[in-house]
Parts: structure tokens; sequence; C-alpha cells
């Protein structure tokens, strides 16, 4: 085959499955192409709430869904960024923000990078990324980042939701826009001579044929691994992170937040996810450092919840296969690999594979070069973003328990970030590093700097001097007084969700 495939089956729902449903009916479905998705109703999906990037935006755009429209039926809230909590032992860098990007980055953001330079060349300016950034405004005045006509600067955001909402929302709107809905459990996985997927066996014997197959069906991994052999490329040598616990809790009185939250624990973080009904919350941890049982009673302190709550206990397996379009078929979700939810990376991941391959094949078709080219840059993608996750572990000022000793001292750093880390700590620029990499369209500047200088990765106070007249140092007055004023500009994020309900 060279062109397009004239049918796709897709085995598998859960969020991914019915992304890579719509994605592809969008694409493909009035060229032709059958799109199929079988999943059963005798197997859960690991959804619990979730938290995205604004490439979830991105996706509700092009398929055509409006947020009033999906928002309210998915317990959905805004999402302006990261939160991160007691990452740092070193006074006024216990927490920072992470933001997404905004239009608003080019007004402070080069300010930001140069005082962080001064800062690490030894001398005593303001560089805490949240005194410089807008999203973190948003977040601590609980604003929805909702530019009004009259504010011409867009607001990149995401959304936090309900995983089982959303998914069961897409099948809706894929069956609905002609997406074949199989409700079959799939026992068997049939591979031709050419080493190719010929049919799916479902538990009565019934064979689902296809030209091309996506792999949606969670951890197993059913055709990518078991019927094609895939290769599993393991990420435990540097993310230790591999058992999480969750509990729920309610909506805080004042509303829901605009940002997850990821908080420090003695053996890992715990996120805050804030939605509509309820916050969920939930306990990432290494097994060497700590049992399940252990992470629930720190959890359940934490959160100040007795037993009468219900925890949920989740295995995970941080890696990724090392091809993920074989043969004829493409992995995606946890089938295609799993970063811990640090980030909030996993859905980001779905939408780039997907969106790459239909670009890859309506360029390139479906030929070995193709194949080829779009591996490898996904690949690419999963390293980035892995060192980005490897980077909070790295460099952050924790020092307590040894999961936090051995996160600081452990050395399996790839290549790229062993540069980007010496750059910072030998007060190179860190700007050009970025660039000379090419790794800005996983993380870009800010983001970087906002991880090495959120922790106070500078020298000693008592080391720093003070910055003469000579030190072209930021104007802090100037730039907070530029940030509340475009801050004035926004809703409130609890009015916002509420004229969502009444439109929907």
């Amino acid at each position: 085959m060279t062109a397009r495939p004239a049918s796709i089956t897709i085995l598998g729902g859960g969020t991914a499955g019915w992304m890579a449903a719509c994605l592809l009916h969008h694409a493909w479905g009035n060229q032709g192409t059958k799109i199929r998705l079988i999943e059963s109703s005798q197997v859960g999906i690991i959804g619990v709430g979730e938290g995205s990037t604004p490439q979830l935006k991105a996706f509700f755009d092009r398929i055509g869904i409006d947020e009033a429209e999906w928002m309210p039926r998915c317990n959905a809230t805004y999402k302006v960024g990261i939160g991160f909590e007691g990452w740092s032992e070193r006074a006024g860098f216990e927490r920072y923000f992470h933001p997404f990007p905004t239009a608003l980055d080019g007004h402070s953001a080069p300010q930001f990078f140069r005082a962080a330079r001064q800062r690490r060349h030894g001398f005593q300016v303001e560089a805490h990324p949240d005194a410089f950034l807008f999203p973190g405004l948003l977040a601590e005045r609980r604003l929805a980042p909702l530019n009004p006509p009259n504010f011409p600067f867009e607001i990149t955001y995401g959304y936090h939701f309900d995983a089982h909402l959303v998914g069961q929302f897409l099948k809706g709107v894929a069956v609905d826009r002609g997406v074949e809905w199989v409700d079959r459990l799939i026992q068997g996985v049939e591979v031709d001579a050419e080493g190719k997927v010929s049919a799916l066996v479902g538990e009565d014997g019934e064979r689902f044929e296809s030209d091309f197959y996506i792999d949606a069906s969670g951890f197993r991994a059913m055709i990518i691994e078991e019927a094609l052999g895939g290769r599993y490329r393991s990420f435990g040598d540097n993310l230790f992170n591999d058992r999480a616990v969750v509990l729920p809790t309610p909506v805080a009185d004042d509303g829901p937040e605009c940002a997850t939250r990821a908080i420090a624990m003695k053996s890992g973080w715990r996120w805050s996810i804030p939605l509509t009904h309820r916050t969920g919350n939930g306990y990432v941890y290494s097994s060497r450092y700590c049992d399940p049982d252990d992470a629930e009673k720190e959890l359940r302190t934490a959160l100040g919840v007795g037993d009468e709550v219900e925890a949920r206990h989740l295995r995970m397996r941080c890696g990724r296969v090392e091809d993920s379009w074989q043969s004829n078929c493409l992995a995606i979700g946890l089938s295609q690999g799993f970063l811990e939810p640090l980030e909030a990376t996993a859905l980001h991941i779905v939408l780039a594979t997907v969106e790459g391959f239909i670009a890859s094949v309506d360029q390139g078709g479906l030929t070995n070069e193709t194949r080829r080219s779009f591996n490898a840059d996904i690949a690419a993608r999963y390293e980035g973003i892995r060192d980005y996750i490897v980077a909070h572990y790295r460099t952050q000022l924790r020092r307590d328990t040894d999961y936090w000793r051995d996160n600081a001292a452990q050395e399996n750093l790839s290549p790229s970030l062993k540069r980007i880390i010496t750059c910072w700590f030998t007060r190179a620029d860190l700007l050009r590093e970025i660039e000379e990499q090419g790794i800005a369209r996983y993380y870009n500047a800010v983001s970087w700097h906002c991880l090495l200088a959120g922790y106070g990765n500078f020298p000693p106070d008592g080391q720093l001097k003070p910055a003469g007249p000579e030190i072209n140092v930021a104007d802090m007055g100037r730039i907070a007084a530029f940030l509340d004023g475009c801050a004035s500009n926004f809703p409130g994020h609890a009015d916002a969700l509420a004229r969502l309900t009444e439109g929907a």
C-alpha cells in the first residue's frame, strides 16, 4: 500500500482510542476510509481525573466541538499551567509556577531570561519566574484564561477533565459522524507470513479485517507487542516512579482552581486536579522507596481523608515501544508508551502521534521511508519530554528522604540533558543552547528557565553581590503593574464555568 488505508480498525476505546477515531474520520472519512473501533464493555479503562496541555484545545477546535458542548458534560475546568510546591528547600523558592505559553511572553520573558542569567552570575536580582510570567497570576487570582475581544493577546490554555466522561463524549461524536463501533472482546490477533496484521479475532471467533490497525489496548499492547513483537524500552533507569494511589476530595469552597498542583511527598509527588464536581488527587511514587499501604496512609494524611473514601491503586510502566508504527499497526496511548503524569503529556503524545501519522501518510503514503521518518520523529518527541521530566528530579533542591537524594544524585542523563544542565551551572547562554539543540519544539526556553530558576538553582545567597548601575536590572514594579493591568481583563474562573453550563 502506498496511499492512505481504505479501512482502519482501532482496538480499544477510552480517551486515546476515541480521539484517534475522531481525528482519522475527520481527516479521511470523506475520502472513503472506513473507521471502526472495537472495545469490550467487559474491560475497564485506567481513567482518572486528568489534565492536559493546550494541544487538547487545538484538538476540539480541529474537529469542530465548542467548549460549551463538551466541558460541562465532562466536569471540565480551565488550566493555565502547573504549580510545583515543596520541590525545593531553598528559601524563597519553595514553589514556582510552570505556565503555558502566551502572547504576553514577548513583553516579560526576555527580562526574565536576562535576570536569571544575572543571578547565575552572582548578582542579587529578582529571578523567580512567578514575578515575570502572566499565567501564574491568573492561577493565583482564579481567573479564566479567556481574553475578551478588547484584549488582543491570546492566552494559551489546557483543561482538567474526567477521562471516563471525555472518552464517552468522544465516542458519541465519533459514532454520530460515521465511525463504526463494535462491542466485542478480542482474544486473538492474526499475523500473516509478511508480518502484517490480517485480522482481529473476537471471543466468538468472528474475524475483523482491515488494511490498517490502531493499537489502543492499554498497557497490554495486544497488537504492537504481543502479536507483532514490538520491542519495549523501559525508562525505569532514570524515572523512578512506578505506582500511584488515587483519592477524590470535594471541590474547594471557593470553587475549582484553574491550575494543576504538583506537591512533593516523601517518595514522589501528588497531583491536585480540580474538576467541577470534585478534586482528583493522586500520589505518584516509587515502589523502591515506599509500599502501597504507606503511600495510601501518607496521601490520606496529607488530604485529611479517612477510610470512608475508597482509594484506587495503579501500576505504571514508564517507557515506550521502539517503533510506534510497525508493519500495518500504529500504537497510541498506553500501548505506545507512558511517561509519568508530571507534565500531563499523555494526551499530548496521543494527538501528536495520530496527527503526525495522518500528515506523514498524506505527504508520503504508507511507505517504509514514511514509517521510518515518522518513528524517528515520535521517538525524539518522547525523549525530549522525558528529558524535561527527568530534569525536574535531577535539579530539584529537596534532600529530606532517600528518594529525593537519589534522584538528585543520579547521573543517567541523556547527552542533550547533560548539555542543558552544564550550560545552566556554567553560566553559559541557555537560549543559544536550546536553539542549537533544536529542542524548543518539546519545551521552549520559558519552560526550561522556569524549571531551573523556579527551584532556586543559583549561587548561595551569601555569595550574591549587589547589582551596580552597569547591570541592566529589570524594573520589577513596572512588570508587576503590567501583569496586574492585563489580569484586570479576565473573568473569574467560577463565573466562566457557570456561563459555559448556562450555554450548554
